[in-house]
């Protein structure tokens, strides 16, 4: 018998490959929500996945965050549950300890264009703005500086909503808590409509006012602070700004402006690293993002997102850690993506993180031994209002 060339026989591979995907059962659950669960074999080891297409003209997106402030944990499906959600998985990064901090979000983390944590060594982003006839999605990497103005003096900004470290400045917002929860080894500037009502020295954990922010300085910083602040002052909270913006989907850079209207253009945008899959090729940027090697290569549980060829929005959750399904590395899942058709992917939190919820339960295997993990935020699917 005469042999295809090597070519032909990869073509009809690939070929094969994307019909037994386009082929899988998909459910619809609700209209634009279809679900599938698919089993793969990878390195001789069982993998199993949960996958929800979405139609973004027919529902919207949202990201929530753990007891809806910008500390603590809660459930995927206990966040879902609360705000009546038809679907849902796990987003952004976190700390995970025991402190009185955990679930600060470990990146970006924007909810109903207020910015609730600052974005850290560029990594990728999903940035959602969900628009009258349909949400649109954009995965991208971006940087800022943030800073505040007084006196046209601008001071840098170390970050925002998390616990306060020697020499820093953090600018507590009311998502963050009822106080700042801060030692009293520093000063706080207690900032309402824009301008300095309290200087609190020495004192710590001030209450944050509902139509204003604290500053928090300590060290030396705290010495910088106390130069330039005097009760009544003006004071900007400003940002410099590079990134992808959704109303004209390039890369522009924003000179200093307010740090509400820079953002007004996006409505959410949550944490991930790194990111799987840019323009349809396969673009694992972990080096850029400083994470590692054996994150990328080892498997396992993993949550990712990818926008469509046919312009649908996926969500994907890969069990792992059991017998049943061993989990997946990075790599592997960028070609999984692709051959979904994704044009764009990016790698959510994983681990004992890794949740799909779906028409009231959870539809995937957490691999923590006590069940569904708590975590810090998830991306929420609603029907689209009319």
């Amino acid at each position: 018998m005469r042999k295809l060339p090597v070519f032909i026989c990869l073509q009809l591979l690939t070929l094969f490959l994307f019909v037994s995907i386009s082929a899988q059962d998909f459910k619809t659950v609700q209209d634009g929500v279809e679900y599938a669960e698919l089993e793969r074999t990878i390195d001789k080891a069982p993998v199993r996945m949960n996958l929800l297409r979405l139609d973004l003209t027919k529902v919207r997106l949202d990201v929530m965050h753990a007891m809806d402030s910008a500390i603590g944990v809660e459930k995927t499906s206990s966040i879902a549950a609360r705000h009546g959600a038809l679907a849902a998985i796990n987003a952004g990064f976190f700390r995970l300890d025991t402190s009185i901090f955990a679930g600060d979000a470990a990146g970006v983390l924007m909810i109903d264009r207020k910015i609730v944590s600052e974005p850290y060594a560029n990594r990728v982003a999903l940035f959602i703005n969900n628009k009258p006839a349909q949400t649109e999605v954009v995965i991208d990497h971006f940087t800022n500086q943030q800073s505040i103005e007084i006196k046209k003096q601008k001071i840098q900004i170390s970050g925002l909503n998390r616990e306060r470290k020697t020499d820093e400045i953090i600018i507590y917002t009311p998502f963050f808590f009822r106080t700042t929860l801060t030692n009293p080894d520093g000063v706080e500037i207690v900032v309402r409509n824009n301008k300095i009502r309290q200087i609190l020295d020495r004192k710590g954990s001030s209450e944050i006012p509902a139509d204003g922010f604290v500053i928090s300085a300590s060290g030396k910083m705290r010495d910088e602070l106390l130069k330039s602040a005097k009760l009544g002052l003006k004071v900007r909270w400003l940002e410099t700004f590079t990134g992808k913006l959704i109303q004209d989907g390039g890369i522009t850079a924003i000179p200093a402006r307010d740090v509400n209207q820079t953002y007004s253009t996006f409505e959410d945008v949550t944490n991930g690293v790194p990111q799987l899959i840019r323009d349809g090729k396969i673009a694992i940027t972990w080096q850029q993002e400083k994470t590692s090697k054996a994150f990328v290569e080892t498997r396992h549980p993993r949550t990712a997102v990818a926008k469509l060829k046919d312009g649908k929005f996926l969500m994907i959750t890969v069990d792992g850690r059991s017998e049943s399904s061993g989990g997946i590395g990075l790599e592997d899942l960028a070609r999984l993506l692709l051959e979904f058709g994704a044009t764009d992917a990016m790698n959510l939190d994983g681990g004992g993180s890794t949740t799909m919820f779906l028409d009231g339960k959870v539809v995937n295997k957490p691999s923590d031994k006590e069940g569904e993990r708590r975590v810090s935020d998830a991306i929420l699917v609603f029907p689209r209002k009319k």
